[in-house]
Formats: C-alpha cells, sequence, structure tokens
C-alpha cells in the first residue's frame, strides 16, 4: 500500500471525503480529519465491509494560536452545525491547546505542540498515526510510518511520553472485536519499525 492506494482507501467513507471538503472551504488553519476514521475505512475497504463500519467518530486536528476554550468551543459548535447533515459524531480539538487540559485529566505529561502534525505524532498507535486534507492540489496525507502496519492490519504502540499501556490495551480489545483480522502487538513491543514498515511514508 502506497500513498495513492492509502488515499482511495480512505475516501471510499463519504463521511472521510466530506469532513475533508468542508474543513477546505472552511479554511481552518491546519486542519486534517486523522486517526482510527481513515485506518478503519482502510480495514473495512480491505475486508470488504460497508466502509463506515464499526467507526466511533471522526477526529479532526487543527492548529490555531488563539488557546482559550471559548475559541475552540466556538469551531467545534460551527463545525458541527456545517457537517449536521452527515449525522455522525466528529471530535474536533485544537491542538495548541492540548497541553492545557491533557496532564490534568490524564496524568501523563504532554508538551505544547507547535503544529496538527505533531499531534499525529503522539497516537496511542502508530498505524493511526495518518491524516489527510483537502488542497488546492488534491490531497495531502501525513503518515509518518507509512503504510503497511495499515495494509497488514497490524495494530503497534507508539511509545511516547503520554503512552498508557492500559488505554493501548482497552483500544485495541475494543478493534478486535470488531476487526477480528487485526494482529495486536503487545504494549510492551519494542517502538522501532524496520526500513521496509517504514519505505511508503509520505508526506
Amino acid at each position: 500500500m502506497d500513498k495513492h492506494d492509502f488515499l482511495a482507501a480512505a475516501l471510499r467513507n463519504p463521511v472521510n471525503e466530506a469532513i475533508a471538503d468542508e474543513l477546505f472551504r472552511w479554511a481552518l488553519p491546519d486542519a486534517w480529519i486523522v486517526s482510527g476514521c481513515l485506518v478503519q475505512t482502510a480495514w473495512n475497504v480491505q475486508t470488504m465491509r460497508a466502509p463506515d463500519y464499526g467507526i466511533a467518530d471522526y477526529d479532526v486536528f487543527y492548529f490555531d494560536p488563539d488557546t482559550s476554550w471559548q475559541a475552540e468551543d466556538a469551531v467545534i459548535r460551527k463545525l458541527q452545525r456545517r457537517l449536521t447533515q452527515l449525522d455522525v459524531q466528529v471530535e474536533v480539538r485544537n491542538q495548541a491547546r492540548v497541553h492545557l487540559w491533557y496532564p490534568e485529566k490524564h496524568g501523563l505529561p504532554y508538551p505544547a505542540l507547535h503544529s496538527s502534525a505533531q499531534g499525529i505524532d503522539r497516537f496511542l498507535t502508530k498505524n493511526t498515526q495518518v491524516g489527510i486534507r483537502h488542497t488546492q492540489a488534491g490531497h495531502a496525507v501525513y503518515a509518518p510510518n507509512g503504510f503497511n502496519d495499515i495494509a497488514e492490519m497490524v495494530v503497534r504502540p507508539n511509545h511516547t511520553p503520554n503512552f498508557s499501556a492500559a488505554n493501548y490495551e482497552a483500544k485495541a480489545s475494543r478493534w478486535k472485536t470488531l476487526w477480528p483480522e487485526i494482529t495486536v502487538l503487545g504494549a510492551e513491543t519494542d517502538n522501532a519499525l524496520s526500513p521496509s514498515l517504514r519505505a511508503n511514508g509520505s508526506q
């Protein structure tokens, strides 16, 4: 699987495409649709399920230097109104302010970020470290670890300072129930990817 294969699979879910298109029209700063909704759509395409099967919500990251709760809440409400016809749950987070609430909520360190891509880098699993956005030239894809784990349906821990083995295991267990085809690596598995697994990464 390369960038084009992944993008084609992710956009088989019309909700992913609709959200990406709306973010482009709105020009929300550094906005990406990210993580599970993309990977799980790719899993569904591979296993010949409905494209939206098992997807609990759709995650959107953006980056705005205004770190006030009020500004983020206004964005959440506005995007919900603009996407109400999709009838899905959309989770929107300003990556510029995650460090303000994450340590208190989760009891784990979280440094200030400087872009949405840095938020993607800190996901619990390496296979979900992906994002797409609509651009003037088509679509951009951020996938620092490439696409092999997605194609092979491998769930691999991402040992960042905010990694939680309990959260990883709970998430992986839910996924395994919905997609029994996946291979879940243990929470203690080495973080490193082989060069072949990184080879297809694209930004």
